[in-house]
């Protein structure tokens, strides 16, 4: 499968102004430490645009997925200090894709709007929260120790340039609880299930027939127009920088579709690991 994106609309005229400048938040400095150069009209590989390739990977691997009855679903959970109440997997169906921030809370939407927009005014950015739900996985997805799948997903989700923490199933929440409360119970309906979800589908690294549940941490975007302190590489002196251009006050409902992407080329790799997808067997 051969696919291509091509920029028609690229300026990188703002960034010749900030060619010396590395700045705050972003590769720059460490691209220039590891390989002696960096590309300073807009950051290269660790752009955000680099995240295309994955969602074109990813929507071939959700095909993939479908013909087992494995979908994935991602969702915006909160923005800067605006947070979504819980909502259920149809909401997020219905929901995630018909706003702006993609947010399958439709009554937090305006609010989320409202302090991106104010960022933005600010001359600033903010972060927030992604949640992502993959439905119909097997149990028997992973290994014990390497290959665990809940770590090649945090692997895959935390490779997204603007994630800075990732949580399978509770996380940390984890850590409030005692392992009575902890613990997912048993049962049997049709097959065997558990009665609640707090490990997130994922039990020793191997998954377990229940929904995999993940969520992460998006940094606020460190492209920003206020004025910040950097060094001159070239003089080795301190300087000033005020990022110019065009730049998302928040990258967070631009990365849900990237998440789902990720969760899903994982799940793939998995799947065709295990040999439940495979030339035979679609």
């Amino acid at each position: 499968i051969a696919m291509l994106v091509r920029n028609v609309d690229a300026d990188s005229s703002t960034y010749d102004a900030i060619r010396d400048l590395p700045r705050p938040g972003h590769a720059d400095y460490g691209y220039l430490a590891k390989y002696g150069l960096r590309d300073h009209r807009g950051g290269g590989r660790s752009s955000g645009r680099e995240t295309v390739g994955r969602v074109m990977g990813g929507a071939v691997a959700k095909k993939l997925l479908s013909l087992k009855g494995i979908y994935v679903y991602a969702h915006t959970t909160s923005i800067y200090d605006v947070r979504a109440r819980e909502v259920t997997l149809e909401e997020i169906i219905a929901n995630t894709y018909a706003n702006p921030v993609r947010c399958a809370d439709l009554k937090a939407v305006k609010e989320m709007e409202e302090a991106i927009l104010m960022a933005k005014k600010e001359g600033d950015s903010v972060g927030g929260t992604i949640e992502v739900i993959a439905t119909g996985v097997p149990p028997g997805l992973g290994e014990p120790v390497f290959g665990k799948l809940d770590g090649d997903l945090a692997g895959a989700l935390m490779g997204i340039g603007a994630v800075k923490g990732v949580e399978v199933g509770l996380g940390f929440g984890s850590t409030r609880l005692r392992g009575s409360e902890m613990n997912d119970e048993f049962y049997v309906d049709d097959r065997i299930k558990t009665r609640t979800n707090h490990a997130g589908g994922i039990l020793g690294g191997i998954s377990n027939g229940m929904p995999i549940v993940c969520r992460v941490a998006v940094k606020p975007t460190p492209s920003i127009a206020k004025p910040q302190r950097t060094v001159n590489v070239k003089t080795m002196r301190d300087a000033v920088i005020e990022v110019r251009g065009r730049h998302d006050p928040s990258v967070v409902p631009r990365a849900v579709p990237v998440v789902e992407a990720m969760v899903a080329l994982v799940l793939a790799d998995h799947m065709l690991l295990s040999g439940r997808i495979g030339p035979e067997r679609v």
